[in-house]
């Protein structure tokens, strides 16, 4: 496995900039992922607390030098954390990695994670040489999917219970962004 570059110079688009994670977002991370709907779409433990999100920071690290995850936190320009967002397996020999994400309850419905996850997706391909950057989405999470279709992301079809989250198998949606889409 190859070690992930961070991006440089980081991503932004003047509204939000996506960063390293710092040991200071551990109040912020903790507050954000006491809102339900974070656990409920995503790999965030239920009773969410400031260990998970040290010990979650501190892990950012070697996940990144060992190949397996970036994790970047979504700020605006003040620096406030707005939600996270990153990618993770990897497979260099087939060129492709998946885009996850989570919003804060006050940075949704204003554009914040399409954005994020278009810069991502598009520093990906460009700047990484992927050629395929995917997306799951819980079929009844309408409002995933609608980010993922506003960030550029086509929608390919339901895998029948793809992957195990909170001990239970899901479907998911796969959507996609390949380097042949980017015009």
């Amino acid at each position: 496995m190859r070690s992930i570059p961070l991006p440089a110079p980081p991503l932004a688009d003047g509204d939000i900039r996506l960063r390293p994670w710092q040991r200071n977002d551990v109040p912020a991370i903790t507050a954000a992922c006491q809102d339900p709907e974070i656990p409920r779409w995503t790999v965030v433990p239920h009773h969410y607390t400031e260990r998970h999100a040290r010990d979650f920071i501190s892990a950012t690290g070697d996940d990144l030098a060992a190949g397996r995850e970036l994790a970047l936190a979504i700020v605006d320009p003040e620096d406030t954390v707005l939600g996270a967002i990153g990618m993770s397996n990897f497979d260099w020999r087939d060129l492709k990695a998946e885009i996850g994400y989570w919003m804060a309850p006050e940075a949704r419905r204003r554009g914040v994670g399409a954005r994020a996850t278009r810069l991502l997706a598009m520093w990906a391909v460009t700047a990484l040489g992927l050629e395929r950057v995917e997306l799951l989405a819980n079929p009844r999470n309408e409002a995933s999917q609608r980010l993922a279709e506003r960030a550029g992301f086509t929608r390919e079809g339901v895998l029948r219970k793809y992957r195990r989250r909170h001990g239970v198998r899901e479907d998911l949606v796969m959507y996609s962004l390949l380097a042949d889409d980017i015009e």
